[in-house]
């Protein structure tokens, strides 16, 4: 199994200090999968047993998985930021008290550019064979703003990535590397637009079929 070094996520967590967001989470898989799984941050869950994507999404996730006859051990999965993001709310109670709590919400640019050094170790030491972002979050984060789920997904990129050259850098760098790259949407986006169920399903299907057509050319 790979672990990034405690050098780096200290690195990852003395540049996120200040923001709101809690907890660290580890990237967790073997070394050299076949699969890297990019989200886009823990939630308030995945903060409490510092393991990725174990909430109602993670479920989805490995059905997923499942559908291409993989396992969660077979794949190395993480994300753009590895604290989670949250902001303030109220809820309403039962009893019809209100109370404060925190709610998760999408990483900001600077908390991606934050932590940007512990994806971009990731990437260079656990060397997957193909990479499959999961939402636009992690979308972006590789392959800058413009890159769209809604019109990538399913389809088989093969680019350079962007990566924070210098740490004090406010802008990331290209690459000089190739990754083959499938997007799809992530897996908690069928709760609110179930609509994007079959899509997701035949893009699960595709990641598949590159797989079986990767290892028979090797």
């Amino acid at each position: 199994m790979f672990r990034i070094p405690e050098s780096i996520a200290d690195i990852g967590k003395r540049r996120i200090e200040g923001f709101p967001v809690e907890g660290f989470v580890y990237g967790e898989g073997p070394e050299h999968p076949e699969l890297m799984l990019i989200g886009e941050a823990p939630g308030e869950f995945e903060i409490v047993d510092g393991i990725p994507f174990i909430g109602r999404a993670g479920k989805e996730l490995m059905k997923s998985l499942g559908t291409i006859g993989l396992a969660r051990e077979d794949v190395y999965i993480t994300s753009a930021v590895r604290s989670r993001p949250y902001r303030w709310g109220t809820k309403k109670e039962r009893d019809g008290t209100m109370t404060e709590r925190k709610y998760n919400r999408p990483p900001t640019q600077k908390e991606i550019l934050a932590h940007a050094p512990v994806l971009d170790y990731e990437l260079v030491n656990v060397k997957p064979k193909l990479i499959v972002t999961l939402g636009n979050v992690g979308l972006q984060r590789l392959l800058g703003k413009e890159a769209k789920v809604t019109e990538l997904h399913g389809q088989l990129l093969e680019r350079p990535i962007q990566y924070l050259s210098e740490l004090e850098d406010r802008s990331f760098s290209w690459t000089e590397k190739r990754y083959k790259i499938v997007p799809t949407f992530h897996p908690a986006s069928v709760f609110y637009r179930p609509s994007h169920r079959p899509d997701l399903e035949a893009d699960w299907l595709e990641v598949g079929r590159i797989l079986q057509e990767m290892k028979s050319e090797e």
